[in-house]
């Protein structure tokens, strides 16, 4: 039957600010937060804004792949009918076990009707892994031992006092922050050196500012140094600026580096209205099963590169360029235990 399931692990770079906004105003010096992490207080992108612009832009892919497509002889577009929340009769999700959107993505029938489908694909939160900090020696891309270990690299504490970096000195600076320098070592050595892998994608003026702290220090250390934007409204009678409606807003800064998942299902195990899904193709290798699901998902890495994700993109934010995505070992299935009765269930 194959794997039960495939996971895989996108590192992206930020190519402009990115705010995923906490919802409403806050009393403080920011009028619009961005979402934290509640334990860590750490800024992240909920995985649920992920899945949203992923199914919007595989959605655009496929449209671009197949504009004339039709369904019981009538014009069906996989955008917009099979992107966003689709709830139309007529014009929302198509719902066939053959579209890779409705099935990679799910869909749902609206209050009163049974049946509705889950998804194949799931994706975690996306949260910081290189975080950009003015010093007096230039930026410096900040992480952590709980960062690291999103890609499965444990390093050895490090002290609360200090930050690790290659090269050697006295103090330097993150932010307003002076801290004496100590150089890496054992494990900590180790997971630079796995950063700095041609392969991972990292641009040279990264790999080479890498910096290391204590988890405790890279929370206050993200959160003091974000961007803060301040907008105000047009008066479109005077061309001026609009009398209270001055507002700030906070975003991850240009050239942080993000990490999440992307779990697939393997179709194998799954139907929709008792048929079987049909994905098309596989994984470069001829996989099938969770590969066809992670090909389908792939098609919107393009798509986030140009039009992004989260509030304030008509602001120049949003854009997230994907610098490298790879697969981890999965179990084997233990057998169809998943099929149609489960398949078919409310998201």
């Amino acid at each position: 039957m194959g794997k039960s399931y495939g996971k895989w692990i996108v590192t992206a770079l930020a190519l402009d600010p990115v705010h995923v906004g906490a919802g409403g105003g806050r009393i403080g010096r920011v009028d619009l937060t961005i979402v934290r992490d509640p334990a860590t207080r750490v800024p992240k992108i909920p995985g649920s804004s992920l899945a949203g612009v992923y199914r919007t832009y595989v959605a655009m892919a496929e449209q671009e792949a197949n504009p004339n497509r039709q369904v019981n002889g009538q014009p069906k577009p996989y955008y917009p009918d099979c992107a966003g929340l689709g709830l139309d009769q007529e014009r929302g999700h198509c719902r066939r076990p053959d579209c890779p959107v409705c099935t990679v993505f799910g869909f749902a029938r609206g209050a009163g009707q049974e049946g509705g489908f889950a998804g194949l694909a799931a994706f975690t939160d996306a949260h910081v892994l290189l975080f950009p900090v003015p010093t007096r020696r230039g930026p410096r891309w900040v992480t952590s031992p709980m960062a690291l270990r999103a890609l499965g690299l444990d390093v050895d504490g490090p002290s609360d006092q200090a930050v690790y970096l290659e090269e050697g000195g006295d103090f330097l600076n993150l932010g307003w922050l002076l801290l004496p320098i100590k150089v890496v070592s054992g494990d900590q050595k180790k997971a630079f050196e796995e950063l700095k892998k041609p392969e991972r994608g990292l641009p040279g003026y990264i790999r080479d500012r890498l910096a290391l702290v204590d988890d405790r220090l890279f929370q206050h250390i993200v959160n003091s140094n974000l961007e803060v934007r301040t907008s105000v409204s047009i008066d479109p009678a005077t061309g001026a600026a609009q009398e209270k409606a001055l507002f700030s807003y906070e975003a991850l800064p240009r050239g942080t580096v993000l990490v999440w998942e992307v779990i697939a299902k393997n179709p194998m195990f799954f139907t929709i209205g008792g048929k079987k899904i049909e994905l098309r193709g596989g994984t470069s290798q001829g996989a099938q099963g969770p590969g066809q699901v992670w090909e389908v998902v792939q098609k919107a890495h393009p798509y986030l590169e140009h039009l992004g994700i989260g509030g304030m993109g008509t602001r120049g934010m949003g854009r997230v360029r994907v610098l490298h995505a790879a697969s981890t070992q999965s179990p084997q299935a233990v057998g169809p235990a998943q099929s149609s009765g489960q398949g078919e269930n409310q998201p």
